[in-house]
């Protein structure tokens, strides 16, 4: 007899093992299928980035290559910039413009105080206008020491007549600087003769006096004319086309007859030559016995009393810097 297992009462009896049936293996099947795709897409996806890594390193180094090339080539743009303007600091001005700026004059009057021999640098008199002046020179004109400008301020002369237009008169006569009084070193620009009235430019800003003077830059200038005659018509023709004078033809002109009064005259001109107006009529055997400048450039001595001045306005002083191309000042 065999030996029987002892058997727990407690213990439930195992259930046989059933088959699967054909529903549950196709869904088996599905699964796997599912599993193994997965798998195969893993691997090609690891296979890929570990392919395109290097690529991806090389991409980087190459940006961090141009990046690091960018940066040095700003640096020595920057460098050599700084390099530009520490040469020129070290080149120094030109003293005809280092006195203008100075207040002294225009670039042109402190040629002569050049020539003239009254400007010393260091102590010796220099006569070259080509000479450079650099931070450390100490530069005197007539004995007074120049330093550099420090403010530029503008006026408008409505200039009388018998007033000499220089910053200084060695007769001792009256000058449009014994009008227009300021703390400035200040200077007219241009010149009216003695007998000439009207707008008279005030001011220390040297840059601006030698353009408004410069004859390319071809400055309006108006003008009333009284003459000791009538103007003859055929006579104005030929003043407006020009005329040849001792230094050179004139520039064409603008010339308007008055039509009650033909003694008056209005004759609007873009050049700035000496004692221009009058010569051009004396040229024709006429007499001028009234000359007055209404306007000079953007200005016009409207509202301004004869022997009258005033500071221009900020509006004033940005238009007549733009019509000769300069910055602002403010």
């Amino acid at each position: 007899m065999k030996n029987a297992r002892p058997t727990n009462k407690n213990t439930k009896p195992r259930k046989p093992k059933r088959s699967p049936g054909p529903g549950a293996r196709k869904q088996t099947d599905i699964e796997l299928a599912t599993i193994k795709k997965t798998r195969t897409t893993v691997a090609k996806s690891r296979a890929t980035d570990s392919t395109e890594a290097p690529k991806r390193k090389a991409s980087d180094r190459s940006f961090h290559t141009k990046n690091a090339s960018f940066k040095k080539k700003t640096s020595s743009t920057s460098t050599s910039s700084r390099g530009r303007s520490a040469s020129a600091s070290k080149e120094g001005v030109r003293i005809n413009k280092y006195l203008a700026d100075a207040g002294i004059g225009a670039r042109r009057s402190v040629e002569e105080f050049i020539t003239g021999g009254l400007v010393k640098v260091n102590g010796h008199i220099v006569t070259d206008l080509s000479t450079r002046i650099f931070l450390e020179d100490f530069v005197t004109v007539n004995g007074e020491p120049i330093t550099d400008r420090k403010f530029l301020t503008y006026f408008l002369l409505n200039k009388p007549k018998d007033i000499i237009t220089t910053s200084s008169d060695e007769l001792g006569r009256e000058t449009v600087l014994d009008i227009v009084r300021s703390k400035y070193r200040i200077f007219p620009v241009g010149r009216l003769d003695r007998n000439t009235t009207g707008a008279l430019l005030i001011t220390n800003d040297g840059d601006l006096a030698y353009r408004l003077t410069h004859p390319s830059y071809e400055i309006p200038r108006e003008y009333k004319v009284g003459l000791d005659r009538e103007l003859d018509f055929k006579d104005a023709r030929k003043i407006s086309h020009g005329l040849e004078l001792e230094d050179g033809k004139t520039g064409a002109c603008e010339v308007i007859v008055d039509i009650k009064d033909h003694t008056k005259i209005t004759m609007m001109i873009k050049e700035g030559r000496n004692r221009e107006v009058r010569r051009i009529f004396e040229s024709l055997g006429y007499d001028v016995r009234r000359l007055d400048r209404r306007r000079f450039a953007t200005l016009s001595t409207s509202g301004l009393k004869r022997g009258e001045y005033r500071q221009l306005t900020k509006t004033e002083v940005r238009d007549l810097r733009s019509l000769v191309g300069l910055d602002l000042v403010f």
